[in-house]
């Protein structure tokens, strides 16, 4: 597998990825997520794909099969009243074809996301992950991550 930027060629593979994510969402919180649709339109994805500020990395294979993806946004805050300026990559979300898990595409994808963070300076990468997703918890814990912040709800 290799990684790289992602390019216009990985559209389809991407949507196709996308797709999986919603459905894992939809499933655990059918309230929030609808079903059958994707985050991003083909427009926005084609703007990201130029955005230095929001890279979007793919792995694929020979062929340039999309494996999976991450997608990350560079965050600072500068002069802000209460947050130091460091520099952080958020992974926006990070997703591997459900054919293809258990092989440490993911790994390798995350540990690519680090090392360019580090090339960026980052002090640190973080992420969010639903809580009726303890699969991702889990792979998540298993790559080092702590929770550093809770969301909570009350639903009325």
């Amino acid at each position: 597998m290799r990684i790289r930027r992602a390019e216009k060629k990985d559209l389809d593979g991407i949507n196709h990825l996308l797709y999986q994510v919603l459905m894992v969402h939809h499933y655990g919180r059918p309230d929030l997520f609808k079903p059958d649709v994707k985050k991003y339109t083909d427009e926005q994805l084609l703007e990201m794909f130029q955005n230095e500020d929001r890279p979007i990395f793919v792995g694929v294979d020979e062929e340039e099969h999309v494996l999976g993806y991450a997608f990350c946004i560079l965050e600072e805050h500068p002069n802000d009243n209460v947050l130091t300026d460091i520099k952080t990559l958020y992974i926006d979300d990070l997703c591997v074809d459900e054919q293809l898990r258990r092989q440490h595409i993911g790994r390798r994808i995350y540990e690519y996301v680090l090392a360019y963070a580090r090339s960026r300076g980052c002090y640190n990468v973080t992420l969010n992950a639903w809580n009726c997703n303890p699969p991702a918890m889990a792979f998540y814990e298993s790559l080092g991550m702590k929770p550093y912040k809770v969301g909570m709800e009350t639903i009325l």
